[in-house]
């Protein structure tokens, strides 16, 4: 699919599916046609299964709960329409966004692209992050409101920065832009335990880790940095990346450590042991 190539993008209505009065080329560009609400973003595995779908789609629920938003369609529905524009879609992976919008309840948005995996070098060489004093509002809640504050937060990141990460007002690192945040620190894996959005990928996290490393779910801080030994992060389209270096302080020696390595590897094996139908 060539860049200017358009997306699949349609509305679940009470009447069914539609297409919506717009055209994409990326589930970002969607963004600014999208209305306002709350959402998931998520990928298919083996092209028509999904990892916790469910799971997302409850979350979708509850943010909808703690926003004001009725819900109006079913989860049986969602996935229904969601099985039908993947295979309209077509795509041998999809990356996929579900909006149920705030003005317009009873319309649930969808946006399906191609998905791009993550390079085989990302995994092996880890990644720089970059840190912001910066939170947002609602931080339960999966809300569309996030997305215009993180592209502000996003134009400020220095080139070769893979992602942000925010900090409260007392340095503690709570969570990255789309992603969740961990760390080594004296033997033990940290992971903010609030204040954050308890992502999907975060759970499986916490599911696998505690075989390999006592886990503890309360945030390092900025000064805390220098002290550690690995770093990751997670979110359900990239399963876990290494970090191996924050606001230019090498993180460990610098490359993936092994502890990184082998979560990584036993969230893999759960991840392919619990893929379903969608």
């Amino acid at each position: 699919m060539n860049e200017q190539a358009h997306i699949l993008t349609a509305i679940l209505t009470p009447d069914g599916l539609k297409p919506t009065p717009y055209t994409a080329t990326s589930l970002h560009d969607a963004v600014r046609y999208e209305p306002a609400g709350v959402y998931t973003v998520t990928r298919t595995f083996h092209r028509t299964g999904a990892l916790e779908l469910d799971a997302h789609l409850a979350r979708l629920e509850e943010s909808a709960h703690m926003t004001g938003i009725p819900v109006h369609h079913s989860r049986a529905a969602i996935r229904a329409a969601l099985r039908t524009l993947i295979e309209r879609a077509g795509y041998p992976e999809t990356r996929f966004r579900i909006t149920i919008a705030a003005a317009t309840p009873e319309q649930v948005y969808f946006a399906l692209e191609p998905l791009t995996p993550v390079p085989e070098s990302v995994k092996c060489e880890g990644v720089a992050v970059q840190t912001f004093a910066a939170r947002r509002a609602n931080p339960a809640a999966k809300s569309t409101t996030w997305m215009a504050s993180r592209a502000a937060l996003q134009a400020q990141m220095r080139p070769g920065m893979y992602e942000g990460l925010l900090t409260d007002a007392d340095g503690a690192i709570l969570e990255g832009f789309s992603s969740n945040f961990y760390a080594i620190l004296e033997g033990r894996l940290r992971t903010a335990g609030a204040g954050i959005l308890n992502g999907i990928s975060r759970r499986i996290v916490l599911t696998v880790a505690p075989e390999i490393v006592p886990v503890e779910e309360r945030p390092i801080t900025l000064a805390d940095i220098p002290a550690l030994s690995e770093a990751f992060l997670t979110s359900s389209s990239r399963g876990v990346i290494p970090i191996v270096a924050i606001d230019d302080i090498p993180v460990g020696t610098g490359t993936p450590g092994p502890l990184t390595r082998r979560i990584s590897a036993a969230y893999d094996a759960w991840a392919e042991e619990h893929i379903e139908p969608i």
